[in-house]
């Protein structure tokens, strides 16, 4: 790396990639063409590698790109975040505990950075992390026990619901597992998970027989089953296990569809700066892994 990272410029880079042009990220920051060229031209000094490939189609990143995107919008999201904390004085976020629930699948993705980052803005506050299915988080979430939900936006009603994107699933399985059987055996969450059925679907529309090899609510479980070879799991794409690619094999399995995800916020809490700050994290990190769209 030849200097340091500057905010205009990791801005620059952010707007690029997710308008997929050079010109429509200028009109989204009101500025020139040039300046986002030159801001760009700028990072990729500092960083020292390419970040972009531009095209007739416009840009997209590069491996390097991919890599700095998450650092890229986590570091956005802290900023704002800190100058607005510090505007607003010690007041701006209440001490005390807040509750959000994740959907265990997105506990692997997005929690350790989010908790780190989280807790640097807002050390006086108390997280109350719970995980599971759908289900059981809506059963919290009408008990007025969860100021946040983030995963399935059913836990929520619509009204609640403040950012959603629709996240590809991918699939894994371990490089000695046999994908040419008669049957595709599978690693499953366990009912009621509501991504289980279009998932079956997809392998039934494929003309593949198939099996329930093994099945558990529990994330560790899951990707244990993978790792050892017992079936082929559909994850989001940050759940798949180091090793447990299914790219090279991706002939021999049908396309997965994508899932909801969604940011939920108990009604009332909305100029909760803590949990701004939260959601605001929570969608950067997401939001670098899957092209998010904003909630309409």
């Amino acid at each position: 790396m030849d200097g340091d990272l500057n905010i205009p410029d990791l801005r620059a880079f952010v707007a690029s990639v997710r308008a997929g042009s050079i010109s429509q990220a200028a009109t989204i920051l009101a500025v020139s063409q040039p300046t986002v060229s030159q801001r760009l031209q700028r990072l990729e000094r500092a960083i020292g590698d390419r970040l972009l490939v531009r095209g007739k189609q416009g840009v997209r990143p590069t491996a390097a790109g991919e890599r700095l995107l998450g650092y890229a919008e986590r570091i956005l999201a802290m900023q704002q975040e800190a100058r607005h904390g510090v505007a607003a004085g010690p007041a701006a976020a209440a001490p005390g505990r807040r509750t959000i629930g994740l959907l265990e699948d997105l506990v692997v993705t997005a929690l350790p950075v989010v908790l780190a980052d989280f807790a640097v803005l807002h050390p006086q506050v108390q997280l109350r992390v719970r995980t599971g299915a759908a289900a059981e988080l809506k059963r919290l979430a009408v008990r007025g026990q969860l100021d946040l939900a983030f995963g399935d936006p059913t836990v929520m009603p619509e009204a609640c619901i403040r950012w959603r994107h629709q996240a590809p699933l991918a699939w894994a399985s371990s490089p000695g597992l046999d994908l040419t059987g008669a049957e595709l055996p599978l690693v499953m969450f366990s009912p009621p998970c509501r991504w289980r059925r279009p998932v079956l679907d997809a392998v039934e529309r494929a003309g593949r027989r198939w099996r329930v090899a093994f099945q558990s609510n529990s994330m560790a479980a899951v990707q244990a089953a993978v790792v050892t070879g017992l079936g082929a799991a559909a994850l989001l794409p940050g759940s798949v296990p180091a090793g447990c690619s299914a790219d090279a094999a991706a002939t021999l399995l049908p396309d997965l569809p994508e899932v909801d995800i969604a940011v939920s916020r108990r009604p009332g809490v909305e100029g909760d700066l803590a949990l701004n700050t939260l959601e605001s994290l929570l969608v950067a990190s997401v939001g670098a892994a899957y092209q998010a769209r904003p909630a309409a």
